[in-house]
């Protein structure tokens, strides 16, 4: 019994001694006609300690991450649905790829900027695509 009490403790404490990390993804995808914007999946590869930019107005930008590129949502003509499914393409290789990586899909969040004044042909369709995993 006492050994069976002992596994049972072990096989506890290892369980709560796992930290989990986070990951974020964001893709931006461009809503400018005639292929003028920029549309990107955003991949930070950099560590950061957060302390070292608390109330202190310097340079946090890093220097450490990847771009994919995406295609615009819209082309010459108006929405192009082609493009549409090759993003959906290219972002579901990132996802299984961070996935295989043993990263979980736990949080989608997504938001769109846009004038929408007059004329406007500007605008931005973000997603912010947040992961976890367990490490020792």
């Amino acid at each position: 019994m006492k050994k069976f009490i002992l596994l049972f403790l072990l096989s506890f404490s290892a369980v709560y001694s796992q930290i989990t990390e986070y990951k974020i993804v964001t893709s931006v995808e461009s809503i400018v006609p005639m292929g003028l914007g920029r549309s990107r999946v955003i991949i930070n590869d950099q560590i950061v300690d957060h302390s070292q930019f608390d109330s202190k107005r310097e340079n946090i930008k890093i220097d450490d991450y990847n771009e994919t590129k995406l295609l615009n949502f819209f082309s010459g003509v108006g929405i192009n649905f082609q493009n549409i499914a090759s993003n959906d393409a290219v972002l579901t290789s990132v996802l299984n790829s961070l996935s295989k990586d043993g990263w979980q899909l736990t949080h989608v969040a997504t938001g769109v900027e846009s004038y929408s004044g007059p004329k406007d042909q500007n605008g931005l369709f973000i997603t912010r695509y947040i992961f976890e995993r367990q490490s020792d």
